[in-house]
């Protein structure tokens, strides 16, 4: 393992319609081009949900819409990145924001879920769980509901040596509160994380 490899090429790739304007991340010059192209799918595919998610919520008119994205990871042979769309219709009370995210191994192309992160059996949903349950009560984070669990296939994304665990805007939160983050350093999970997977090269020294 290269704990000091170069960070892999990222281009901006724009998708334009009328009052439309979405800027997603493509990765470029990868030794593996089946990896590349792997990689660049799932990110498109993650932007066109989004648009999707914002057809299905929006009311008719004229919907003004803006994508964009943030590089959370790009280290170690890891990319993670979030993927943002706000979309706005005039008669509506406000704005919506949905955010997505694709974390990856450069090297084969493998998009990592929640799951893959973990050694099988560790129930690494109740151990972020109550980890999420802690920083709630810490940082008194209002909830819509008492917060009990996150789902199988929650969304996160890597960031250097933090696991970060988010919610969608109402999932568990008000509107105002934004978009829920909870960030967890990797050694709080060493007794859990798959040692061939993402947390294990990240925690590396």
């Amino acid at each position: 393992m290269e704990l000091n490899r170069l960070p892999v090429t990222v281009l901006t790739h724009t998708i334009t319609r009328p009052n439309t304007t979405i800027y997603y991340p493509q990765l470029s010059g990868l030794a593996n081009r089946q990896a590349e192209l792997q990689i660049n799918r799932s990110l498109l595919q993650t932007v066109q949900g989004l648009i999707h998610e914002q057809q299905r919520v929006q009311v008719e008119g004229n919907t003004q819409m803006q994508g964009s994205f943030e590089i959370k990871n790009n280290q170690r042979g890891i990319f993670s990145a979030t993927l943002s769309n706000y979309a706005y219709t005039p008669q509506m009370a406000h704005g919506m924001t949905f955010l997505g995210s694709v974390s990856a191994d450069v090297d084969t192309g493998k998009l990592f879920a929640l799951r893959d992160l973990f050694k099988p059996g560790s129930n690494y949903i109740n151990v972020l769980s109550d980890m999420i349950k802690k920083q709630i009560a810490q940082r008194k984070i209002p909830t819509l509901n008492e917060f009990t669990t996150i789902k199988p296939d929650q969304d996160f994304y890597l960031a250097d040596k933090t696991l970060v665990i988010y919610f969608q805007l109402y999932e568990i939160t008000p509107y105002y509160v934004g978009f829920p983050m909870f960030p967890i350093s990797v050694y709080d999970l060493e007794p859990i994380i798959n040692e061939a997977g993402p947390l294990s090269i990240l925690a590396a020294d």
